[in-house]
C-alpha cells in the first residue's frame, strides 16, 4: 500500500486540477496550488519510497 502512496498523490493532484478545470475554477489560486502541491509531494514521496526499497 505505501509502495504506491507517491503515485496516488500524483493522481489525486491531477484529479484536483481536472475537476477544477471542468468546474470552471481555474481562476482560483488555492485550488490550483493544492493540485500542484499534491503532485510535487507525490513526486518527492515516490522518489523517497523507491530509493528505500532498493
Amino acid at each position: 500500500m505505501t509502495k504506491y502512496a507517491g503515485i496516488g498523490l500524483i493522481v489525486l493532484g491531477a484529479l484536483v486540477l481536472l475537476i477544477s478545470y471542468f468546474a470552471e475554477l481555474v481562476d482560483m489560486n488555492p485550488v490550483q496550488f493544492t493540485g500542484l502541491g499534491l503532485i510535487i509531494a507525490g513526486l518527492i514521496a515516490h522518489i523517497i519510497i523507491t530509493r528505500r526499497t532498493k
